[in-house]
């Protein structure tokens, strides 16, 4: 699905596969080249880039509505942490990190206002990791209360399929 596309309003993006911020000026031509698990890649100016679906209303595409309700108890709420993470998707399979077993931990600092992550990836040298941490950054940073995101890609132990869940393993094809 290639679509040529015109920015509605300065849009944050990040750069594939660095992971690196950058924003996409108003009135911009880019083009749409995939949509997986709510997040767009783009390229612009010879760049890819990765859109967070939350951010598609920049670029004429239906939002992701993240909306979570700010308990009123200027605390994080873990389960809006999990929440937040289950909406992130691997960007060559459209399964959710939290699905496909890649979190391991998520420590939550009150005091401070931060969420630490532990995490991995389905391989050591996936070149996309700086990209799904900054998704994770990102998307758990909507979280009411989080005032900072710390992520750890840690390989210890080392991920395999067998961490995924039994809907993901389904998804997957990789029940026989």
């Amino acid at each position: 699905m290639q679509k040529m596309v015109v920015t509605q309003h300065a849009c944050p993006a990040r750069r594939v596969p660095s992971g690196e911020p950058v924003s996409i000026p108003e009135g911009q031509f880019i083009t749409i080249n995939q949509s997986l698990g709510g997040n767009y890649t783009v390229t612009w100016q010879g760049n890819m880039l990765r859109i967070d679906g939350t951010d598609a209303e920049a670029i004429g595409q239906q939002p992701e509505v993240l909306d979570f309700e700010d308990l009123g108890t200027g605390e994080i709420s873990k389960d809006q942490v999990w929440q937040a993470l289950d909406t992130i998707y691997d960007p060559e399979i459209p399964i959710s990190l939290v699905s496909l077993g890649l979190v391991y931990k998520v420590t939550l600092d009150q005091e401070a206002k931060s969420v630490l992550i532990d995490m991995t990836l389905t391989a050591p040298g996936c070149g996309m990791g700086p990209v799904l941490v900054g998704d994770v950054k990102y998307r758990v940073a909507k979280v009411p209360n989080v005032d900072s995101v710390k992520v750890d890609l840690v390989f210890d132990p080392p991920w395999s399929r067998e961490m995924m869940s039994e809907e993901a393993q389904l998804e997957a094809g990789l029940f026989f």
